[in-house]
């Protein structure tokens, strides 16, 4: 019995060795396997803190150049699972590389005085924009806006219409090409010509191809070259509608505080079609069986002075548009529009006060694509006033009078009385 006894107590003892070995064995093993996690979330945190440090310096696209200073950034977040971590991470990761995103929105409210029945109305605007790079040098671009969209040059809504929903349409869709001084825009899109509202509203969007190309001229001297190809009725049966236009400009500075500003343009309407058209389009020009009775050749030269010696917050602005018609039909082929403005609306606390003068005679500009400021697109004689402040960043408040009347009685049956409009805008931008 001894032999096998002590065998057995041998054991005995060497089985809590084994087991005391085995509990090690696995106590390493999963010290092992946690190292590897905590490499494997040690690469994974380098990784998240690189790709958030390469969104943080990535520039973000440039903005059309109807776009306002104030950009809102699409926000995208990882999920976190506190709230806190959500309201602390930083703005510059929240960013989406070449996406900017802007809108504004205005609410008015207008008096008429002086034609039948004077009368008020509110009015309201939302408009909201992105444009988004997807490669070098080629973006996209789009906006949607309130507004009837048979409305060429207005987004306007009136409230009314027992709370009936507002309108909202594919205002500007858009592909632009910039390389340098060049640029190729195609579709629906904002302006390209400088102008002013007696010849193009702001809320008017060519549709079609337009190119651009700037050139340095040395001393702060600079000049472009624009052109565009703009469709305004396309027939299947008829000769299409169109306008083909080309404007050169130029600024340079004559003094350290006096700057110049130059712009000559040439709009050659081609109107085989107007099936697209309704009143709203015909607006104040002459019609004759249906038709637009002048042809609409337009020639047209702008100008600025502008002096910014007295304050940063009160530079003084001369503008003088003139236009004329070489394709009228009747001798009411000429428009001009003067106006004198000073200070700015850039900045918190800052005021504009402007004055402007015009006469627009019947045919001198193509009624569809002027301003709708007036209830008379031509034909007209107008003293204006605006007062704008700024109380707040982003925040604009801005008042308007329009004292005006027809010009030319042989194209109106309407009284030559005086008529007045005030507007008190207020407009929301980001």
């Amino acid at each position: 019995m001894k032999p096998i006894a002590l065998p057995l107590a041998v054991m005995a003892m060497a089985s809590p060795a084994f087991a005391q070995e085995s509990r090690l064995d696995a106590l390493e093993r999963q010290l092992a396997d946690q190292r590897q996690r905590i490499h494997q979330l040690e690469a994974l945190v380098a990784r998240q803190a690189a790709l958030l440090e390469r969104i943080d310096t990535t520039p973000p696209s440039s903005a059309p150049a109807s776009a306002p200073p104030s950009q809102l950034a699409a926000a995208t977040t990882a999920v976190t699972g506190t709230a806190t971590a959500q309201a602390t991470a930083p703005a510059s990761a929240m960013r989406i590389p070449g996406l900017d995103v802007s809108g504004d929105l205005r609410i008015r409210q207008e008096w008429n005085y002086g034609a039948a029945r004077d009368r008020s109305r509110s009015v309201l605007r939302a408009r909201l924009r992105a444009s988004y790079a997807v490669a070098d040098k080629l973006s996209i671009g789009t906006q949607i806006a309130t507004g009837d969209p048979d409305d060429p040059n207005s987004t306007d809504v009136t409230l009314g219409n027992f709370l009936d929903d507002f309108a909202v349409s594919l205002d500007q869709a858009f592909v632009r090409y910039a390389d340098g001084g060049f640029t190729a825009v195609a579709g629906k899109f904002p302006q390209i010509f400088q102008r002013t509202d007696m010849v193009w509203d702001g809320d008017v969007s060519p549709q079609g191809f337009g190119v651009s190309y700037a050139i340095g001229l040395g001393g702060g001297a600079k000049a472009d070259v624009r052109a565009l190809y703009f469709v305004v009725d396309e027939a299947s049966a008829a000769r299409d509608s169109d306008m083909l236009g080309g404007q050169v400009t130029f600024a340079a500075p004559l003094t350290s505080d006096i700057k110049l500003g130059l712009a000559g343009s040439y709009y050659h309407y081609r109107l085989g079609s107007v099936t697209g058209a309704d009143a709203g389009d015909f607006r104040g020009n002459l019609v004759s069986a249906g038709r637009y009775l002048s042809d609409f050749h337009l020639i047209e030269g702008l100008g600025s002075l502008t002096y910014a010696g007295l304050s940063p917050r009160w530079p003084l602005a001369f503008t003088a548009d003139y236009v004329r018609n070489l394709g009228a039909a009747v001798p009411g082929d000429t428009g001009f529009n003067l106006e004198l403005a000073a200070g700015r609306t850039a900045q918190r606390g800052d005021w504009r006060v402007a004055y402007n003068y015009s006469e627009v005679q019947v045919d001198a500009v193509f009624a569809a694509f002027s301003h709708d400021n007036l209830d008379l697109s031509t034909n007209y004689r107008l003293h204006g006033l605006g007062i704008g402040y700024v109380p707040a960043s982003n925040l604009l408040l801005d008042l308007a009078w329009y004292h005006y009347r027809p010009l030319d009685a042989r194209y109106t049956t309407a009284p030559l009385d005086w008529l007045d409009r005030i507007r008190l805008n207020l407009m929301v931008s980001f």
